[in-house]
């Protein structure tokens, strides 16, 4: 596959184009036109890429990538390492950031929420950028201490025949409502 048509398939199956962002989404780094081996991580951090470049890979998609809003515009350093790396191997570098936050079936917090058997009651809110979703949580099989505690006062998680405190400021109304 192309790198272009790659990027293409990504950003139309998370809808990136709707979707403001802290950074650019899709490729960010071109490397070679053709891809046939992808490594994904988190960050593109400098062992992933040496990891990348270990397997002759020739992409790395990951959820925090580079060029940040108001991040210095300078090569140096570890970022020139990084790019050095990329640039060298011929490797393309694409990343997703709120985009895959806020998809509701393949997105880190979705997948997350269906790995722990967490119930999605909405679609995440438009005030927060698309990074969050309203759910509730299986607090009751929690077991008794400062993560169930933490869940009921921060996420609004559900423990039966107990009301939940306050949200921490941020979190919607919507998502203490049980």
């Amino acid at each position: 596959m192309k790198n272009s048509e790659l990027e293409q398939l990504i950003n139309d199956k998370l809808n990136s184009a709707a979707i403001s962002d802290f950074a650019p989404n899709g490729l960010q780094v071109e490397g070679r036109e053709t891809v046939h081996k992808i490594v994904t991580g988190v960050t593109a951090c400098q062992a992933l890429l040496d990891e990348a470049v270990r397997l002759q890979a020739d992409a790395v998609i990951v959820h925090h990538g580079y060029f940040w809003k108001n991040e210095s515009p300078v090569i140096r350093g570890m970022k020139r390492r990084r790019l050095k790396t990329l640039l060298a191997n011929d490797i393309n570098l694409y990343g997703w950031h709120l985009p895959l936050d806020a998809h509701p079936e393949l997105g880190n917090n979705a997948q997350l929420a269906h790995l722990l058997g967490i119930n999605v009651l909405g679609e995440s809110n438009r005030w927060c950028r698309g990074a969050s979703c309203r759910c509730r949580f299986p607090a009751s099989n929690w077991p008794r201490g400062s993560k169930r505690d933490w869940g009921a006062s921060r996420c609004g998680a559900a423990i039966p025949g107990r009301t939940p405190s306050a949200a921490s400021p941020g979190v919607p109304a919507a998502a203490r409502a049980l």
